[in-house]
């Protein structure tokens, strides 16, 4: 007997039997050879879901043939207004230039002068003389400048003149005359409201963009860099955005009949009022900057009180003199200052109501009627001495050059 305080790990062993050969077919999990039916219904669901798809009728599934490229319909010619404005551009844009303007910095550890980009504008092509025009405020605060033309070529530029009271620039590129294209030049004096026009310039620093659109207003009043009004200004509904400044307002045939200059927004961007300088006006300061390198600006040879100071002291309009400059063309005419006599009290000058037939009602309708005129002229001035009015002509001097 065993021990039975042990477990018994004996059992009786099946008889030895011969090592069973496998074979090389394999035998299924499963005792049942049928195919399921859960199994059939999806490969019946997948076979027609793939039909339907390649037959283009699932939803958001396209035929095989809808994935080919479409026959292209004939356009035809194009519109006659479209092939004048492709005509136009083609013809105008090599006279317009982006300008590029730089600041000035000595680096302080190699003291090396750096040129830092501070701006963009535009600018047109003035003459075969490389004179470049553009608005005053684009180069206003700029040390240096650079011309891109047309062809992408860069030039360096140089300043020849300016007039801030109209807000113009002439620059200068020593380009030869085979790489440049001069502007068309039109008139402004006989536009009319409605006009077809069209801006090219570019805004944001993009080149050649042409935007379209219509004369708005005639006639209109902007203050100048210089403070003093702009007379006669185009309004116009065509995109001008920053970056068009200084860049060419052009007709239906192309040609120059404003310089883009400023917009009304109150965001910055173009909101459909912009503004552009008559050619007018640039056919007469331009060519003065060229020779000059300013505008000679007409004066009668006096000094005017504030409009407030002659309002308190009882002049409802006109402009009231203060001083006569002695050997001016005020003083040559007679024309009296204000003063005080010898029992100390305060005699006023004469008042200056009409110069050469325009009405003068303030300080800035004076400034208006001598922007015309040059010096050399004599203009005719109607004024208020002691209640009485007298006319006298002046000769007009030059304006001494600011300093």
């Amino acid at each position: 007997m065993s021990d039975p305080e042990q477990p018994d790990f004996s059992f009786d062993l099946p008889p030895a039997r011969e090592p069973v050969r496998a074979e090389r077919t394999a035998t299924p999990a499963s005792s049942s050879t049928a195919v399921p039916a859960w199994l059939v219904a999806v490969l019946l669901v997948s076979v027609a879901t793939l039909m339907l798809r390649n037959a283009g009728l699932l939803p958001g599934f396209s035929s095989r043939a809808a994935t080919e490229p479409r026959t292209v319909t004939p356009r035809g010619d194009l519109a006659a207004d479209e092939q004048s404005n492709i005509e136009l551009f083609r013809k105008a844009s090599p006279c317009v230039v982006h300008i590029k303007t730089l600041t000035r910095r000595r680096d302080p550890f190699s003291m090396n002068v750096l040129e830092i980009p501070e701006g963009t504008g535009t600018g047109f092509i003035y003459d075969d003389a490389g004179h470049i025009v553009t608005n005053y405020h684009v180069i206003r605060s700029a040390q240096a400048a650079k011309v891109r033309l047309a062809d992408q070529s860069t030039w360096d530029a140089k300043l020849v003149g300016y007039e801030a009271n109209k807000d113009l620039a002439v620059l200068k590129i020593e380009a030869p005359a085979d790489r440049l294209r001069k502007i068309d030049i039109g008139e402004s004096a006989n536009l009319q409201v409605g006009q077809k026009v069209f801006a090219i310039g570019c805004p944001f620093g993009l080149d050649q963009t042409l935007t379209t659109g219509v004369i708005s207003g005639l006639g209109r009043e902007i203050e100048s860099i210089g403070g003093l009004p702009i007379e006669g200004v185009i309004q116009t509904d065509a995109a001008i955005n920053p970056g068009n400044s200084g860049g060419p307002l052009l007709d239906s045939a192309g040609r120059l009949i404003g310089v883009n200059t400023m917009i009304v927004s109150p965001s910055g961007a173009y909101s459909g009022v912009g503004f552009a300088v008559p050619v007018d006006i640039i056919n007469q300061v331009v060519p003065e900057l060229i020779q000059h390198g300013r505008v000679e600006h007409a004066v009668l040879g006096l000094r005017l009180f504030d409009d407030q100071v002659s309002r308190r002291l009882g002049i409802p309009d006109g402009a009231l003199v203060r001083d006569v400059f002695k050997n001016g063309g005020a003083a040559a005419a007679g024309i009296r200052p204000t003063y005080e006599d010898e029992e100390g009290n305060i005699q006023l000058g004469d008042v200056l109501i009409e110069i050469g037939g325009r009405k003068i009602k303030s300080t800035i309708d004076l400034l208006k009627a001598l922007d015309g005129p040059k010096p050399g002229d004599s203009i005719r001035v109607t004024l208020l001495r002691n209640g009485r009015l007298q006319t006298v002509d002046v000769q007009l001097q030059a304006a001494a050059p600011s300093p």
